[in-house]
């Protein structure tokens, strides 16, 4: 039978839940064992399609289109575990079903109910992923212990050992050992009551694992393990990482957490090898050169609304062994004209994507700047169509040319919506999503940095390159190098007799991974390198 693990959290929030389940998840996997990976976020939204950057962070599109949570970007990112809409499952989704199987009858006229019925489709879900085949399903619980739209969840999960079997069921429980410098002693109370909170659920955690900012000591876990009620060996530190959250896995296996979980599921796994992986913390940690990204956007504020651009960059120096410095600029700033002095001593530009018009004035002159000037550059889906907005204005002299987002009567609507979203009203999981091919022109840049004609790749937009003006960029040097199979959707475009402008309108930094770069982000980095060198060597 698979077994099952859950995470959840305690004490407080944004502890890194997601990443230390995909950091065990990855210490399973190379140990031999067949792993799925789940988050069940308590929010009412079916999906974060539709929820600000701001708060939510960016929303990490699959294959399939699902647009989910953040974190399944780590669980890509860690492990090889296949992700689906089954993947992520959010109260909105599981609400929406219940009240789709009460419209059809199919509770034959009973009262619908938080239990048994919303539980019961929790566990659906969650036993679902357990297919023939699978050594263990870890789904992690959005939120924190305490929170009043998670307890649902928490009772679904109390309740799938009791139709399982205990021995099936492993609960990880992640919480916070706070330092208090004015006492200069670390504080397990706030750990205790959040495990408190879970044992008058009906849920006794297996493990703890603790954040910390500086070693615990062994006092202080013998103090947990007694109050928590487990095991000494069973309250592993997680301590603040100094350069990279891919030391994460590294640490949780010097406290042997892997074999832990093993034993307790009664599971047995072959040796762990991280050879490899501590390779490349390595070259993290000790980097042969540097270069400097200006990323220029309009969400700069919020990292986690472009957390995959900056893990992807993090991956690219990781292939080339060298320090990503980036720098985060505010695309508005730049309506001042002042391109020159933001972007001094810069190496390369990315632009990434995004929504509406707050920021797009600002982003067009950044690109013009790095055209202008042979900086590297790389457009991310708005990022692109804001280049061909600029290469329209400035080189094709196409005044008034924009985006028919931003101005539907504009004279020359060089980006437009796609035909087949014209007649869509509603804006949850109606963009042109998910994987989709392209096919690349042989001698282009794009094509020289992915080793193959036809790729694919995932989207997230509405609007398209309007191919009513085709000709005329590739008369003028822009030419579209990657298009859909039928040619009609221009989905990457380059400049050229430039070192490196390339603009995709799909989603390159949702399939990086740090043993793994990504084409297009290794590709603009080694461009940013050889900038970087010449800039040294001119002194500027």
């Amino acid at each position: 039978m698979t077994k099952h693990i859950f995470v959840t959290g305690g004490v407080v929030s944004s502890l890194g839940k997601g990443l230390t389940s995909a950091s065990i998840a990855m210490l399973l996997e190379r140990r031999g064992l067949n792993i799925r990976m789940q988050k069940l976020d308590p929010y009412l939204n079916v999906d974060p399609g539709t929820m600000s950057p701001f708060q939510h962070g960016e929303v990490y599109v699959l294959d399939d289109g699902s647009e989910t949570d953040l974190d399944l970007g780590h669980y890509e990112r860690f492990t090889s575990s296949p992700l689906s809409k089954k993947s992520n499952y959010t109260t909105g989704q599981i609400y929406s079903s219940v009240i789709d199987k009460e419209r059809r009858g199919e509770y034959l006229g009973a009262t619908v109910q938080v239990i048994p019925h919303i539980t019961d489709e929790i566990k659906r879900c969650v036993l679902d992923l357990g297919e023939p085949g699978v050594d263990i399903v870890i789904t992690e619980l959005g939120g924190t212990i305490g929170d009043i739209e998670g307890l649902p969840f928490l009772e679904a999960i109390r309740q799938i050992p009791l139709d399982i079997g205990r021995e099936n069921c492993l609960f990880i429980h992640l919480t916070l050992v706070p330092y208090l410098k004015a006492a200069k002693e670390m504080k397990t109370k706030p750990t205790q009551h959040s495990v408190g909170q879970l044992r008058q659920i009906g849920i006794q955690p297996d493990i703890l694992v603790v954040r910390t900012e500086r070693p615990m000591g062994d006092d202080n876990a013998k103090k947990i393990a007694r109050f928590c009620n487990v095991e000494t060996k069973a309250v592993i530190e997680e301590i603040d990482k100094e350069f990279s959250i891919y030391e994460v896995p590294l640490g949780l296996a010097e406290h042997k957490l892997d074999q832990l979980v093993l034993d307790k599921l009664g599971l047995v796994g072959g040796s762990l090898e991280m050879s490899d992986w501590k390779e490349l913390i390595h070259r993290i940690r000790k980097p042969k050169t540097e270069c400097t990204i200006a990323v220029v956007g309009k969400y700069i504020e919020h990292r986690d609304a472009y957390k995959s651009i900056y893990e992807s960059l993090d991956h690219a120096g990781m292939a080339h062994s060298a320090r990503i410095i980036i720098k985060r600029i505010e695309a508005e700033e730049f309506e001042n004209g002042e391109a020159e002095v933001l972007l001094a001593g810069v190496d390369g530009l990315l632009v990434p994507g995004g929504f509406g018009m707050r920021g797009i004035e600002g982003k067009i002159q950044a690109i013009e700047y790095t055209r202008k000037n042979e900086i590297p550059f790389f457009g991310i889906c708005l990022g692109m169509q804001c280049a061909v907005i600029e290469f329209a204005r400035n080189v094709l002299g196409l005044a008034g040319a924009n985006s028919t987002e931003f101005a539907s009567d504009c004279d020359h609507p060089v980006i437009c919506m796609l035909e087949e979203q014209k007649t869509i009203t509603h804006k949850g999981g109606t963009m042109r999503l998910g994987a989709q091919p392209c096919v690349l022109q042989e001698g282009s840049k794009s094509r020289e940095a992915y080793g193959e004609d036809e790729i694919s790749e995932r989207h997230r937009h509405r609007y398209e390159f309007n191919p009513d003006y085709k000709q005329q960029f590739i008369d003028n040097g822009m030419t579209p190098v990657g298009t859909s199979p039928n040619g009609l959707l221009a989905e990457v475009v380059e400049v050229d007799n430039h070192p490196w402008f390339v603009g995709v309108q799909y989603h390159p930094e949702f399939k990086s991974k740090p043993s793994a770069s990504h084409p297009l982000f290794k590709g603009f980095v080694e461009s940013a390198i050889v900038h970087h060198r010449e800039r040294m060597t001119t002194g500027l």
